[in-house]
């Protein structure tokens, strides 16, 4: 399979999926008479907008799995409801500027209604999944319950290691640690959770969740990589957050892992300087020579071209998770994620 540019087929269906999700969404904040104090900044990330990846990747894997769309939307709203309220927290924990372009909740709405509407969001979420047991049965219900548990669990130690890195000031990291930190990350809540979902639902819980978990992992992993990419070469206006934040916030990309690895000893030297330094105190000044050497020691495109290979081996493990079912239009959508995570701006 060659990785090129989405078709307009893909973005008019990954709108569609999205939308549903984003809809079903903004009912359940809409319909569970929450304060206005609560549903205004709640629902704001949602009004914005985004890719809807997230949710499409369940709704379609519940198609090709020979299930019903609709008994997957309270499953994939769920989805889209957690990934919101993962938003707004990593934007506190960051101090980010921007989300989707405007301004990130806590600027706009002061911290403490921030998180609130970040545990509200995580709330309804949990109150979608009910709805489960009408559609599913109390069993398979359960087992998706289960699978947002284990996902949950994944997903907040992924981002204490992150954090713990950055707080540490560790520095002796290799491309499989990185690795290891985006699957616990990024991974299980952007792609193995709506594939596995997904194809429990499609299924009626005849089938091995298992089955996903290499093409979940080299999935999300492309996309994580190709996010760290864009931060630091991404336009701002496309991109839809502050340009260099991570590098700003100290993450410890394969791009910096790389530039560690493959620096002098007065350049890295420099680099742990760098990362010795407050989040605050990197300036604009301060953080242009780390770029000019991320560029002079080839680090951007390390982690580009390393991107595009684990794209390539998320070609290759779709065969092995998809391969047995029929051709429709869901799958050649879940087929045709895989270039779009290594060809987006945004």
């Amino acid at each position: 399979m060659s990785l090129s540019t989405p078709s307009h087929e893909f973005v008019d269906r990954l709108e569609r999926y999205g939308g549903a999700a984003r809809r079903a969404a903004a009912s359940y904040l809409d319909g569970d008479g929450l304060s206005p104090y609560l549903l205004a900044p709640a629902g704001e990330y949602l009004d914005r907008g985004g890719k809807g990846l997230r949710p499409a990747l369940c709704l379609a894997t519940c198609s090709a799995f020979g299930g019903q769309e609709d008994h997957a939307v309270p499953s994939a709203a769920a989805i889209e409801l957690i990934h919101t309220a993962l938003l707004v927290h990593d934007d506190v924990e960051d101090d980010s500027e921007l989300r989707r372009g405007e301004p990130t909740l806590h600027r706009r709405y002061g911290r403490a209604l921030a998180i609130n509407a970040g545990d509200g969001l995580a709330v309804v979420a949990l109150g979608a999944l009910r709805e489960n047991e009408r559609l599913l049965g109390p069993r398979l219900a359960a087992r998706v319950w289960s699978e947002f548990d284990v996902m949950a669990r994944q997903t907040v130690n992924g981002q204490a290691r992150e954090l713990g890195w950055q707080r540490d000031g560790c520095i002796d990291l290799g491309p499989d640690d990185y690795l290891d930190l985006i699957m616990q990350k990024t991974c299980w809540y952007t792609t193995l959770l709506p594939l596995r979902v997904g194809a429990l639902i499609g299924a009626r819980g005849e089938v091995d969740p298992t089955l996903m978990m290499r093409f979940g992992f080299f999935l999300g992993a492309a996309f994580q990589i190709r996010d760290d990419v864009l931060n630091l070469t991404g336009s701002e206006a496309v991109y839809g957050k502050e340009a260099l934040g991570d590098l700003r916030e100290g993450k410890r990309t394969l791009m910096l892992i790389h530039l560690l690895a493959s620096a002098a000893p007065g350049d890295r030297d420099r680099v742990v300087r760098f990362l010795a330094l407050e989040p605050g105190q990197r300036s604009v000044e301060i953080v242009a020579p780390i770029i000019s050497m991320m560029r002079d020691h080839g680090s951007i495109e390390f982690a580009d071209e390393f991107g595009r290979g684990i794209a390539r081996a998320a070609a290759l493990a779709f065969e092995e998770a998809f391969g047995g079912l029929p051709d429709s239009p869901a799958r050649r959508f879940v087929r045709d994620v895989i270039p779009y995570m290594t060809e987006r701006d945004r």
